[in-house]
């Protein structure tokens, strides 16, 4: 990578008239955006479905490999025919500022539905989404059958369903499919419809020289398309249930560690497979976005593995992975692995050695360099080596302002005050960090847009552990103004970067 800065900002937050950011006209203005003040990069949260069950997480998906169907824009559904323009102007009265995913989810199904109605009656991209179906057959036939199924049985998990579905029975699955087959399609269809949506907008970014970095998630849910379609991927037992779930192990944060639930991948018989799952999911995503941040990276080393029917991640223990041949295979497959890899918390050397040999860039958060000592921690600025991406905060992190204001001690108010030789107007701790950011040795500076406008708390992504309420902030379009772009550029001309 050569020297370079971006802002971090997930699709939903985006502005618009819709109740939820989308691939449409407020897409494109953040890109101009990002243009104007001399940005190279756009990260985004996954992009993959998400579920009230889980809190609208975007970590949390029935789905590796399908798209978020709230995502898609009704102008574009519009100036592709597919909906008359006249409905754009009978929108709900969304919010700007919060996306209401109940809200949203029910106008954008009515809308998808007369968009697929429209698909029938006048074959619009009927070719387009033939090779859509082919290109996209290994995962989009079982999800289709997954959601379908998932419909007829109340919504309940795929592990309450009748044995000849839960155990994948042939016969059983033609039949459904042949009695099911318009509901499918349609299924199918609103697939097409993310992707052929963000494609176009992947050909924005292209034109103007914005770069898209994608985030994957680690593991996927046991309640999803992937863990019914390809069970032996993940450590089930012959229920075809998790015999064993991810977690991670106590430390500073949690005394009981903390207890995802996901199932854990079955190492052996990815090996033996030629991690064959593993590939599709690289190629998936390496074909969406130009770099990847891989979620919890050191499970690709070992990772913590915890009994099923233990109650905390203390009963649990860290279980090797096959990490060279593993990696030697894909290597072998991509030309190219642009990864950003999720080194926060605990690693261990033999972690961070991995990820040295890789060549992968780690991560550096801003917020947490000023908790101790002011010469070695390795969060400052000054210890990091050029090969990471430094970041103010996360997604799960508040906003600089917020963290300030509510989470800062007095202690990292005053070492943050200490390492820049001044004191801080509460106006200017945001841009503080953000000038420490761009003028690090990081090869990458990434910005959470609420720094850039120097948002507090009401502003916060995410609160890791608390389930409701997060994925909500959104931010209005007339915010974002020529003079904060020039400011931007100003301070990256002046970082080198």
């Amino acid at each position: 990578m050569k020297r370079a800065s971006g802002i971090l900002l997930p699709v939903f937050s985006l502005p618009g008239r819709f109740g939820i950011g989308d691939f449409g006209s407020g897409a494109r203005q953040f890109v101009d955006f990002l243009k104007k003040s001399k940005q190279s990069y756009w990260q985004i949260l996954p992009l993959t479905s998400t579920d009230p069950v889980t809190g609208n997480s975007p970590y949390s998906s029935e789905s590796a490999f399908a798209g978020n169907i709230l995502f898609i824009s009704p102008e574009e559904l519009a100036a592709d025919g597919l909906v008359p323009k006249s409905v754009l102007k009978t929108q709900a009265n969304f919010s700007e500022d919060k996306v209401n995913y109940s809200a949203v989810y029910h106008y954008k199904i009515k809308l998808l539905k007369k968009a697929y109605q429209t698909f029938q009656k006048r074959k619009i991209l009927e070719k387009e989404f033939t090779v859509f179906c082919n290109k996209e057959k290994s995962w989009l036939r079982d999800y289709a059958l997954f959601k379908v199924l998932k419909e007829q049985n109340k919504g309940t998990w795929w592990a309450a369903w009748d044995k000849k579905f839960r155990y994948r029975d042939g016969r059983a699955l033609s039949n459904f499919e042949e009695v099911n087959q318009e509901r499918l399609l349609e299924i199918q269809f609103h697939q097409f419809l993310f992707f052929r949506q963000w494609e176009r907008l992947r050909a924005y970014c292209r034109r103007r020289d914005i770069r898209i970095i994608g985030d994957i998630p680690i593991y996927v849910n046991y309640d999803s398309a992937d863990a019914w379609s390809s069970p032996d991927v993940f450590k089930l037992n012959s229920r075809k249930k998790p015999a064993v779930v991810a977690g991670v192990p106590p430390d500073y944060f949690s005394q009981d560690g903390q207890r995802w639930g996901n199932p854990v991948y079955d190492w052996k018989q990815l090996h033996k497979d030629k991690f064959s799952w593993w590939i599709r999911r690289f190629r998936h995503n390496l074909d969406l976005y130009d770099m990847l941040r891989i979620d919890h990276f050191r499970a690709f080393v070992n990772y913590w593995e915890i009994p099923v029917r233990a109650k905390s991640a203390k009963r649990g223990y860290f279980v090797d992975v096959p990490t060279k041949a593993f990696f030697s295979t894909i290597r072998r497959r991509f030309k190219k692995l642009p990864v950003i890899a999720e080194d926060l918390g605990m690693i261990s050397d033999d972690v961070r050695k991995v990820i040295d040999n890789l060549g992968f860039p780690g991560m550096k958060i801003l917020q947490f360099a000023f908790g101790g000592d002011l010469e070695t921690h390795m969060y400052l600025p000054h210890n990091y080596k050029p090969n990471c991406v430094v970041y103010t905060g996360t997604h799960d992190n508040n906003t600089t302002q917020g963290w300030w204001t509510t989470e800062a001690s007095a202690y990292e108010q005053d070492n943050v005050k200490r390492y820049i030789g001044r004191d801080i107007p509460l106006k200017q701790v945001s841009y503080v960090f953000i000038e420490m950011a761009l003028n690090s040795k990081a090869v990458l500076s990434l910005i959470p847009l609420q720094d850039i406008l120097e948002l507090g708390n009401e502003a916060r992504m995410n609160c890791p552990g608390i389930k409701d309420g997060n994925w909500q902030w959104r931010y209005r379009s007339r915010t974002l103004t020529a003079k904060m772009a020039e400011e931007l550029k100003t301070q990256t001309v002046r970082a080198k970067r």
